[in-house]
């Protein structure tokens, strides 16, 4: 048994080697499918792993209420025609939701104008308008100084919290904690600096500075609507806070019981589903393009194994002749289509595997080969010769001993 396997895999080998243009060809499609599918499932699944661990270090038990989809994603025009959100939705939530344990309202803007003495930051940072809570319900935790009480957060003095990208941009030298910071034209005390977080999805979560909210309306406008941050008082009943702050909300913004609710609420968990939902999508379209390339590089294989048993007649015949049953010769071909497409295959993955490499160290994103996506290529690969392999391998076996001998 060991010794007709080993006959032929060296028989198959040898019809790769005699006709290199056309076996090259062939696996052409095999391979690019495979590279196409173990790519983007390299970058699908790093990104993935990345996003979990960075959704990992946001609060704990906390969800957000705003009334705008989260990343900006829907229809602008509904979006615009709801209630927005203002600190009465904030205290209202404070004073009467009993499974919330911190409730805070904030508001984002990108700003170019910061500077501290004669240093300026070039790049655009995050201003943030907020309450005491934003610091807890985002995962921030204090490097130096202190952070904003609530008290601070709604007289609206000028103080501020900055993040570590920019103290060490502005006071690397020096210590953050009592300096000034100058932003848009108005000038702010520093009583805190925030310990470094890194990045989430790409973006750092240390260029911010944090101010009162009352200190960021009056320089960036009122008419804005406010996110509100909820940390649920038992993390792991979070769903039970969510639905006590829908119901209240639902009653203060007077929707009627039979319409949808006209504010949008996430988490961490809804985030990660969201991402996972739109990969999905993105999975499914790399393996309909891994199958389109199969598929050619199967009738390919067809095609080959279907010129090797016409250039082989003369050798069937003889096999036959000299007592070689039907179904070895059948086996024969049908492992040769097998051997060549499982070749296309591993040629996919090594170079799959090779661009997901690549990927990494050029573009910056983490990039991850999962097992799966190995196993359904070689099985893939396999499949394909198994299945267009059939029809020429069963053509082969049929041949008439006495008239394949006959043809040159």
């Amino acid at each position: 048994m060991i010794a007709a396997f080993t006959e032929t895999f060296l028989a198959a080998l040898r019809t790769l080697r005699v006709n290199k243009l056309r076996s090259t060809l062939t696996l052409l499609g095999i391979v690019i499918g495979v590279v196409a599918v173990v790519t983007m499932a390299a970058a699908i699944e790093g990104l993935r792993r990345k996003i979990s661990h960075d959704l990992a270090q946001l609060g704990s038990g906390v969800f957000q209420v705003q009334k705008e989809a989260a990343g900006g994603f829907g229809d602008p025009d509904r979006f615009d025609k709801r209630k927005d959100f203002t600190l009465r939705d904030v205290e209202l939530l404070q004073t009467q939701c009993m499974t919330c344990l911190q409730v805070g309202g904030e508001a984002w803007e990108i700003e170019r104008d910061l500077s501290a003495g004669d240093r300026s930051i070039q790049t655009m940072v995050s201003v943030v308008g907020a309450t005491a809570a934003f610091f807890d319900n985002n995962g921030y935790a204090l490097a130096a100084g202190r952070f904003l009480d609530e008290g601070e957060a709604l007289s609206g003095t000028n103080l501020i919290v900055i993040g570590a990208d920019v103290a060490d941009l502005l006071f690397s030298d020096q210590t953050a904690v009592g300096g000034t910071l100058r932003v848009h034209g108005h000038r702010f005390r520093v009583i805190g600096t925030m310990v470094r977080r890194g990045q989430l999805l790409g973006g750092s979560l240390d260029n911010l500075v944090v101010m009162p909210i009352n200190a960021f309306m009056p320089i960036y406008g009122t008419r804005r609507s406010l996110h509100v941050t909820v940390q649920a008082r038992d993390p792991d009943r979070i769903g039970r806070t969510q639905d006590e702050v829908v119901a209240l909300l639902r009653r203060a913004r007077g929707v009627p019981p039979e319409a949808d609710n006209d504010f949008e609420m996430f988490s961490n968990a809804s985030l990660q589903e969201t991402f996972e939902s739109i990969t999905v999508i993105i999975a499914a379209a790399s393996i309909g393009i891994c199958a389109i390339a199969l598929l050619i590089g199967g009738i390919g294989v067809m095609n080959i194994m279907l010129v090797s048993v016409t250039e082989r007649t003369s050798e069937i015949g003889l096999r036959r002749a000299l007592g070689a049953r039907r179904r070895r010769i059948l086996a024969q071909f049908m492992v040769e289509a097998v051997i060549l497409t499982s070749i296309g295959g591993l040629l996919g993955v090594v170079v799959g595997a090779g661009l997901a490499e690549l990927i990494r160290i050029l573009v910056q994103i983490p990039t991850v080969v999962p097992r799966w996506a190995v196993v359904l290529s070689m099985t893939s690969a396999g499949g394909v010769g198994l299945v267009f392999g059939i029809y020429p391998a069963f053509r082969a076996s049929r041949l008439d001993p006495v008239e394949a001998m006959r043809r040159e």
